[in-house]
């Protein structure tokens, strides 16, 4: 029996159980074909606050639940990816045009999610510390309570499961908002699969919507955590609010990720790595490389072999056809992409490659002859677009990786492994990758960055998913009540 039954969820939200959405419907759209794929209730503010109470409700029963049993929900969920995996990832496919190694990548990392979730209720939870009084001095993690999570639509399913696996391994319960042009895959797959895992009723809340549900979520008094991946412009108002209500937000927003190609580098594979970096999904990917800096040594050739490769990758429905790069979410991405290698090229660019579209696929570009005000370079794209700049030294090459309000991941290339470390200490990142480009992620591994890409808060890994989804509270105790003078 089909995991996602659209039957069973067209026009409806997961809370509690399948339920009525008071903001009505929404049309899910495969973005390649423009074909309707579905239906999916649209979250209002009283939803929201209806999840919410039950979910704070749920919650302590859940917290009190043997860390056992709930490492064993995680554990069951992370089979349960495996076994669905063809399902839900031809769901991510259509659904968020990627192509289906994409797919398969977001339902295996889902599984592995779950898994690592599953080591975290068995963590040590606390310390014992000294105190100047006779008595029992601990410092102990307690859970928040609800976290609430909002996710975008480019990997759907990574960008919410990686905030809602170990948000209920620690004992929370968890709000979701996804993307409503990815509630399917990237909200809906969640609650079936945590369902079938036999989480209890109440503890995952699954509300697709839009601005409006996004801020009634935030500024819900029972939701203590806000988990956010998005733009920097949602972030910068999504932890606003957060402050107003004097609640945590982790936020994990954009970036404009740099590729320092040194002299040393093999020229073939650094193209490769280029090109990977850069049309990945489309170039919709936070990590993306969006700026190519390359010795000037290598920099016309390694124009020519990228506009090269650019030319020659396939681009088309992935449902349908083998292809290297899908279709953008929506016409409105697409024109951003279009406006600013327009804009690049009137500016005194070149392009090298690409800058046409068909419907919503864009060819993969390249633009050479770039400066550091290029829009397209001095501006994260969020499309399959490859700005190129020479640099002629160490010092220029770190001053331009430098040169950006996004510290999310940096690449560098280079034989010479400890001088492309020496480099990456001078560039702010999050996240470095040497010979390796900028996108990449895994379960165990912190994840965040710094500047505009977020507020270094962390994703993965044990240590930093207790310190996003749990409190710190000191505890004493000791075997009489102290005497005091008055």
């Amino acid at each position: 029996m089909p995991l996602l039954d659209t039957d069973t969820w067209h026009g409806r939200i997961y809370s509690d159980g399948w339920v009525r959405a008071s903001g009505g419907t929404a049309t899910v759209r495969a973005p390649a074909t423009g074909e309707e794929i579905g239906q999916v209730g649209v979250a209002d503010a009283d939803d929201v606050a209806r999840a919410s109470i039950r979910a704070a409700a749920a919650q302590r029963a859940w917290a009190a639940t043997s860390y056992t049993e709930r490492a064993a929900v995680l554990r069951r969920a992370g089979a349960l990816w495996e076994q669905h995996a063809a399902e839900v990832g031809e769901w991510v496919v259509r659904e968020s045009g990627s192509i289906p190694p994409k797919g398969g990548l977001e339902t295996s990392t889902a599984a592995q999610e779950c898994y690592e979730a599953a080591t975290l209720p068995s963590q040590s939870l606390g310390e014992i510390i000294p105190s100047a009084q006779p008595r029992l001095s601990l410092a102990r993690r307690l859970p928040v309570g609800v976290v609430g999570v909002i996710s975008p639509f480019n990997a759907p399913l990574i960008l919410a499961i990686r905030s809602v696996a170990p948000a209920l391994a620690l004992g929370n319960a968890v709000v979701l908002k996804p993307d409503l042009r990815t509630a399917v895959c990237g909200g809906l797959s969640i609650a079936r699969i945590f369902e079938e895992a036999g989480l209890p009723e109440g503890l995952l809340h699954v509300l697709p919507g839009g601005v409006a549900t996004g801020e009634a979520l935030v500024a819900d008094p029972r939701v203590r955590v806000i988990s956010f991946t998005g733009s920097s412009a949602a972030g910068r108002k999504v932890g606003e609010a957060a402050a107003r209500h004097l609640k945590r937000a982790h936020l994990e927003l954009g970036g404009n990720s740099a590729l320092v190609v040194l002299d040393d580098a093999d020229l073939d594979l650094a193209v490769s790595a280029g090109a990977w970096g850069s049309f990945l999904h489309q170039g919709q990917i936070c990590m993306t490389t969006g700026r190519h800096l390359v010795h000037e040594s290598l920099a016309e050739r390694y124009v020519t072999e990228l506009a090269a490769k650019a030319d020659h990758l396939p681009v088309g429905d992935p449902a349908k056809e083998q292809v290297a790069l899908g279709p953008i979410i929506d016409e409105a991405q697409r024109d951003k992409i279009h406006a600013l290698v327009t804009s690049s090229v009137d500016a005194g660019a070149r392009l090298a490659a690409g800058g046409s579209y068909e419907g919503l696929f864009y060819r993969p570009t390249v633009l050479a002859d770039v400066t550091p005000t290029t829009p397209a370079y001095a501006q994260e794209v969020f499309g399959p677009v490859a700005p190129v700049l020479a640099f002629s030294d160490l010092d220029e090459a770190a001053a331009l990786a430098g040169a950006s309000e996004y510290g999310l991941s940096l690449g560098i290339l280079s034989r010479d492994v400890m001088k492309a470390m020496a480099l990456a200490e001078r560039i702010p990142s999050g996240i470095v990758h040497i010979n390796d480009q900028t996108v990449s992620d895994e379960a165990v591994a912190p994840f965040g960055g710094v500047g505009a890409s977020g507020t270094g808060s962390r994703f993965g890994g044990a240590a930093a998913n207790i310190e996003a989804f749990t409190e710190t509270q000191w505890l004493t105790m000791q075997g009489d009540i102290t005497q005091y003078p008055f």
